[in-house]
């Protein structure tokens, strides 16, 4: 499995010795994420090199950069850790406490008056409290990334940085939410037990089939937005990008045959926002009898992944499978969203010089542009739950968003959230989706 390395490499002030790690790299068909000089002094020089790599795959990698006569492998970068040091988020109250006055105003007693206003008409929470702009993001760890089943506390990290990506991005509060059980109807219970607390669920990195019968359920349990990031977000973020990539080479999407390559949560969320957008043939590949059905019920025709690659116009792909697409199933013109992190089905490059005109990874169409204005729209529209309309609102916003050489634009624009925020409250009164 490739996963982000922060490499420490020092180079001695000699011609072509940061040029000869690089080398190595690349002999190693590793791409460099990031570079950076931390620091020089006595004629030599420590470099940050970040790449995307399988140990097991290169395990003489470290060796070569020490056998370079200028350079050295010195260890490993603890950068990430150290930004996770006590987590990434806290709470803060919106006004300073800073008099007894303002104390008995927000406490006892004074809050006695808001909490008797808010029994005789619940409404007022919406007012008089945070609930409306508060977002509750949970999940059981059955399916954390590309990780798989490691258990929800190994799954936090991910919440935590849900929630600050939420704050950051359009200004909700938003919970990590951990529920230690595989049972869907005691994961049901719990969240509908702590629901008042919230004005939104988020459900994420919870393992298919169990998430459509729990997102099933709380949508018509709740009467609050409920919503399936790995489903739905997923599905915005491809839609998006299939709009543009479709568009800038003369195609309809209407008329185009679309495959989606594994279909558990993202792949089925991805299919029924396509058959909602419109496209009329839709193949689809998955290994389970029952992720075939529902493929069928959304009027999608079952094809193996040969058979899906020749015959599709675009592809998608969410198996989590490394490789599965074969560089040479790749027909010229077709479109891959090979969308799988942290390793993708097929290589973008690769697909690309196997003729695919548009070829893109999970880094790259990443459902961080979606769910934050998908959750701050549908709550300042005040809807009890999301629908077809909402999401499809969105995904043409980012598409319109996207500058001429992109498929999605900068999910670090604010103007990008505020895009997506302001096109899903428009569109929520919408007809309510059905669910999977």
């Amino acid at each position: 499995m490739k996963i982000p390395e922060i490499l420490l490499v020092e180079t001695f002030q000699k011609p072509g010795a940061l040029a000869s790690v690089l080398e190595v790299i690349a002999e190693a068909q590793l791409v460099i994420e990031h570079l950076q000089s931390l620091r020089r002094e006595q004629g030599r020089t420590l470099w940050e090199i970040t790449v995307e790599i399988d140990e097991q795959a290169h395990p003489e990698f470290y060796g070569k950069i020490n056998a370079l006569p200028h350079a050295r492998f010195v260890g490993k970068s603890d950068r990430v850790f150290n930004r996770h040091k006590g987590g990434k988020i806290h709470m803060e109250p919106s006004l300073q406490i800073t008099t007894q006055q303002i104390l008995r105003d927000i406490y006892t007693p004074g809050v006695a008056r808001v909490c008797i206003a808010i029994r005789d008409d619940a409404a007022k929470a919406a007012l008089y409290t945070n609930r409306q702009n508060t977002v509750a993001v949970v999940t059981n760890g059955t399916a954390i990334l590309g990780l798989g089943d490691i258990g929800p506390v190994a799954g936090l990290p991910v919440m935590e940085g849900k929630a600050a990506l939420f704050a950051a991005l359009v200004g909700l509060t938003a919970y990590p939410i951990l529920i230690d059980s595989k049972d869907t109807a005691r994961i049901v219970e719990t969240i509908v037990s702590i629901a008042p607390s919230f004005g939104a669920i988020q459900l994420e990195d919870i393992a298919a089939p169990e998430c459509f019968a729990i997102e099933a359920e709380l949508v018509e349990r709740l009467r609050i937005p409920v919503l399936h990031d790995d489903q739905h977000g997923t599905a915005v973020v491809a839609l998006a990008g299939l709009i543009n990539a479709v568009k800038r080479v003369g195609r309809s999407l209407s008329s185009s045959v679309v495959g989606q390559v594994g279909l558990g949560a993202a792949g089925l969320g991805i299919a029924r926002v396509l058959r909602a957008q419109g496209v009329q043939r839709l193949l689809g590949s998955d290994l389970r009898a029952d992720a075939l059905e529902r493929l069928r019920g959304l009027g999608g025709e079952v094809a193996t992944v040969p058979e899906l690659m020749a015959r599709s116009d675009s592809v998608g792909a969410t198996t989590g499978g490394r490789g599965l697409i074969k560089p040479e199933w790749v027909r010229p013109g077709q479109i891959i969203f090979a969308l799988s992190n942290p390793d993708a089905e097929i290589e973008p490059m690769a697909a690309l010089e196997r003729g695919a005109v548009f070829a893109a990874d999970g880094k790259g169409i990443n459902n961080v542009a979606a769910f934050p204005g998908l959750f701050k729209g549908a709550l300042e529209a005040g809807v009890p739950r999301f629908t077809d309309g909402m999401l499809i609102a969105a995904a043409h916003a980012l598409a319109r968003r996207a500058g001429p050489e992109e498929l999605l634009p900068d999910a670090l624009n604010l103007d990008t959230h505020r895009a997506v925020t302001a096109a899903v409250r428009a569109a929520g009164v919408e007809p309510v989706f059905s669910a999977l």
